[in-house]
């Protein structure tokens, strides 16, 4: 049967998604590039979260980013989590720094790629407001009951900063169930889930069929 401290058991890649005011202005000395400035993550601000054993509060506490940062990681600013990179670390358009709010960002961004001026209109219009960033926990500490999660320190390489239209719900992004945890519910708790997903993806019955009095008879006939 799974049990509350099931949930510290949890790994591989994970994404949390906040709301931010991003600031966009040209850069100085510089044609077609714009700065984006904003927060990835704020620090200190606890927020629900849900998984397969139902809600818990989650925190990323203050220093989280530190060692993760100094190590100079890779990371890309993307959109929705998907496309060309529009800045990266590694080229120094992109820089991320910790602070007393949480990890802020700066991004050169080239004004003359279309989707880098599809995602500038949406944010100049207000249609965007939220970002999220991937990333992997490496220390964490939770409380004794297992309801309160507090992420203490986080692996950024290779993952990405991202301005999302609507991002994964914090509420949601860990509840997709991966293999590892299915493999610990208990045999009661497994066919529970299995039978609510048969009912989800199940294909739609079809109408009935009307017959005509002629199809009718032909069917009797077997025609």
């Amino acid at each position: 049967m799974s049990v509350k401290s099931d949930r510290a058991n949890t790994s591989g890649t994970e994404r949390r998604a906040f709301p931010v005011q991003l600031e966009v202005r040209a850069k100085p000395g510089a044609s077609n590039v714009s700065v984006i400035e904003g927060y990835a993550s704020v620090t200190e601000s606890p927020f629900d979260m849900w998984d397969w054993l139902g809600p818990y509060s989650e925190v990323v506490r203050t220093g989280a980013f530190g060692k993760t940062l100094a190590e100079n990681p890779q990371v890309q600013l993307l959109l929705n989590h998907g496309g060309l990179a529009m800045a990266y670390t590694k080229a120094g358009s992109l820089r991320l720094s910790e602070d007393t709010s949480g990890l802020h960002m700066e991004a050169d961004v080239n004004t003359t790629r279309s989707d880098v001026g599809d995602m500038l209109s949406a944010l100049d219009d207000g249609s965007v407001d939220e970002m999220s960033f991937a990333f992997r926990v490496t220390r964490q500490q939770w409380s004794p009951d297992y309801d309160q999660r507090d992420i203490l320190e986080v692996d950024l390489h290779r993952g990405d900063v991202s301005v999302v239209n609507f991002g994964a719900n914090p509420a949601t992004s860990v509840g997709a169930m991966r293999a590892a945890d299915f493999d610990r519910l208990d045999e009661a708790d497994a066919k529970a889930l299995y039978e609510r997903l048969q009912r989800r993806f199940q294909p739609a019955r079809p109408e009935p069929r009307t017959l005509s009095l002629y199809q009718a008879q032909a069917a009797l006939l077997d025609l």
